[in-house]
């Protein structure tokens, strides 16, 4: 028998192992939050630090010659019309598709779906350049009547922020549509209410939730981008306050950076305005969802009204998500902009000088599959250790630093570049490192801008495996490594993989941050898109863009196929 006596001596040996365990442990959050704040949240004192310092001493100077200007009000005056225009469009169509394939019975949903969210996954300025050509004088829809809508105008920028962002209000809506119960509507019938008085009272009001967080990312995503004001904007002279911002660094006045930091300002408020207004909405809202998705459809169409609305929706992707980047792979095919689509007009010549001729392409290409690698291995690290202490723990430390990495992806690229500038330009007052004009200034950006995704998304895939399995191989003696290889790895692969690629794909395709970081020697896919474009060389850009895309959907099928296939390696295991 043991006595007391001989077990106390064990436990006081290994009562200091363990404090100094979760000792070492605290030192090690309180480093990470100081690591975060570096690098997350000082950019952005520093911005509304030099927005109000005028020779180191406080002043409102900046903000009083810049709010002066007429030009200022005219760009913040556009940014509200094409924001506010374009969040509506895509509120319609998003909500419109959303409860649609969430009700209604249709054939070939998952190809739908998968059509919905093209616009989406091909980045912005691509789809600008695919229906240049399909609206433009060389394309099929001036060729066959004679006229086209000039997407060189307020219009144009509204029509192609709307559909290019409309799959995120699809995204956010479509399973709370699912997760309304059915009993309600059932009940709201047999009381003698039509379809439109169910769907008005109480189809849209309990969905309210998933409506105001998808238009919130709309307005937001909206607000944010610059390839399609740059792209239609800057030629037609209609500026919004992220092209006047770029305006205004491209320039290199005396107060360039100061004046850009007040209109950054400025840009911040309209998205905090947006936020305010979401959560006034959600406030008002009262929800009861069901727990789970209902996937059955609810409305049965009869034979020719499910054909004929299954041809208009088809009718609608084509045009939106298909047709346009035909037109842009055509032209990209004609050897000068302007001829007809003949084949005596064809060649791949355009091809020849982008990705054999020009060196520009091939360093774009080498800098942003390198950029997006590296981030993307810094950000499924880092990432999914932060979801990992945040799951497992919690507390006030790891809810802190999630809040800070969430701010630079929550304000505008060009707000968040200026940051990067103001912040590593001169890090320490005195001492200038080199990284501006670098390389190096863009992979802080992306990481910083893109990190939360990679957080999320581990987050996500954590919150969906079992604690027990863990613990159970924690209490079978396995350490750390073994159980992250052996268990942990292997069920959230997918999870993982899902959020690495996202943050792939937004750093190989960047334009808005890139646009005011890049320098010579540094140029990203997006940059020297962008250039070509604005220097009139659209059959290189065309041609560029065509490549880049048949590469995003060759890589997303690629994943799709072997995401599948480890579900099943996986489930063969268990």
């Amino acid at each position: 028998m043991i006595s007391p006596q001989s077990v106390a001596p064990e436990r006081r040996r290994e009562a200091p192992s363990f404090s100094s365990f979760f000792a070492i442990k605290k030192w090690f959050m309180i480093l990470g939050l100081l690591l975060v704040i570096l690098v997350f949240a000082v950019p952005v004192l520093r911005l509304l630090l030099l927005s109000v310092l005028e020779d180191g001493a406080w002043s409102a100077a900046h903000y009083t010659h810049v709010l002066r200007e007429a030009a200022t009000w005219t760009a913040v005056k556009n940014t509200l019309y094409t924001v506010t225009g374009s969040t509506l469009l895509s509120l319609v169509l998003g909500v419109s598709m959303a409860w649609t394939m969430a009700y209604v019975h249709l054939r070939g949903k998952r190809w739908i779906q998968l059509f919905i969210f093209l616009p989406f996954i091909i980045p912005s300025y691509i789809t600008t350049l695919a229906w240049i050509q399909f609206l433009g004088k060389s394309g099929p829809v001036f060729s066959l009547f004679g006229w086209a809508p000039n997407l060189y105008s307020m219009g144009g920028i509204i029509f192609l922020l709307g559909i290019s962002h409309y799959p995120l209000v699809y995204l956010f809506t479509v399973d709370v549509f699912r997760k309304i119960p059915r009993e309600l509507e059932d009940a709201a019938r047999t009381a003698g209410a039509g379809r439109k008085h169910v769907l008005m009272k109480i189809v849209l009001p309990l969905a309210l939730p998933g409506i105001a967080g998808g238009g919130l990312l709309a307005f937001l995503t909206n607000l944010d981008n610059f390839g399609i004001p740059a792209f239609l904007g800057i030629p037609a002279n209609v500026r919004v306050l992220s092209t006047y911002i770029y305006e205004q660094i491209a320039g290199f006045g005396p107060s360039a950076f100061a004046r850009a930091a007040v209109l950054s300002v400025l840009l911040g408020t309209i998205a905090l305005a947006g936020t305010l207004v979401q959560w006034l909405l959600l406030k008002r809202s009262r929800v009861t969802e069901t727990a789970v998705r209902d996937t059955s459809p609810r409305i049965f169409l009869t034979a020719w009204r499910q054909r004929l609305l299954e041809a208009s929706i088809w009718l609608f992707l084509g045009m939106t998500s298909l047709v346009p980047f035909l037109a842009m792979g055509a032209l990209s095919l004609v050897k000068a902009y302007g001829l007809p689509f003949r084949p005596e007009n064809l060649s791949l010549k355009n091809y020849h000088y982008v990705f054999l001729e020009d060196a520009k392409t091939g360093s774009a290409l080498w800098n942003s599959v390198s950029l997006a690698v590296v981030t993307t291995v810094i950000c499924l690290v880092a990432g999914t250790a932060l979801a990992y202490v945040r799951y497992r723990g919690g507390g006030f430390l790891p809810t802190l630093m999630e809040l800070f990495v969430t701010i630079p992806y929550a304000l505008p690229g060009t707000v968040l570049a200026l940051c990067m500038i103001f912040a590593w330009m001169q890090p320490i007052p005195g001492w200038n490192p080199g990284l501006y004009g670098s390389i190096w200034i863009l992979l802080i950006a992306y990481v910083t801008r893109f990190f939360v995704l990679q957080v999320r998304g581990s987050y996500t895939a954590l919150l969906q495996v079992d604690p027990s399995m863990e613990e159970a191989a924690r209490v079978s003696g396995a350490h750390g490594w073994t159980r992250w290889r052996r268990i942990l790895l292997p069920l959230l692969f997918p999870g993982l993989a899902g959020g690495a690629l996202l943050v792939f794909l937004m750093v190989l395709t960047e334009l808005t941050v890139s646009s005011l970081l890049w320098s010579t020697g540094s140029e990203t896919i997006g940059v020297v898109i962008f250039n070509y474009e604005q220097s009139g060389y659209t059959t290189y850009s065309t041609a560029f863009a065509s490549v880049l895309v048949l590469a995003i959907l060759a890589g997303g099928l690629s994943f799709t196929a072997f995401g599948r296939q480890w579900e099943r390696k996986v489930m063969k295991k268990q």
